[in-house]
C-alpha cells in the first residue's frame, strides 16, 4: 500500500481538549475515523500525534491526503472522482 485509502472525502468534525494528544490515523483504514485503531499493522503507515492547544472543534483530515498534516486542507477537493456508472 503505496497510497492511503479516503477514508472520507471530507473534514471529520472533532471537539478536542487543550493538553490532550490524539492519534490520527494515516493509512486511511482504521473502523474509528479519524483516529487510529492499529489497523496500519504491517504496512509502512504509522499514527500521527496530534496535541490540542485548546478546546474546541478542529476538522481532521479525512481524505488522508492533506499538505498540513492531521488537519484539513481541502485537498479532498483535487482528489480524482470514481466516473459516474450508467444503468441504462
Amino acid at each position: 500500500m503505496n497510497q492511503p485509502k479516503v477514508a472520507q472525502a471530507s473534514p471529520i468534525p472533532v471537539t478536542v481538549e487543550a493538553g490532550k494528544t490524539y492519534h490520527w490515523c494515516s493509512c486511511g483504514e482504521s473502523k474509528a475515523q479519524p483516529f487510529c485503531d492499529g489497523s496500519h499493522k504491517g504496512t509502512e503507515f504509522a499514527p500521527v500525534a496530534y496535541t490540542a492547544t485548546k478546546d474546541g472543534p478542529v476538522y481532521f483530515c479525512g481524505c488522508k491526503h492533506s499538505g498540513n498534516g492531521v488537519l484539513c486542507d481541502g485537498s479532498h477537493k483535487s482528489l480524482p472522482t470514481e466516473p459516474a456508472t450508467s444503468d441504462a
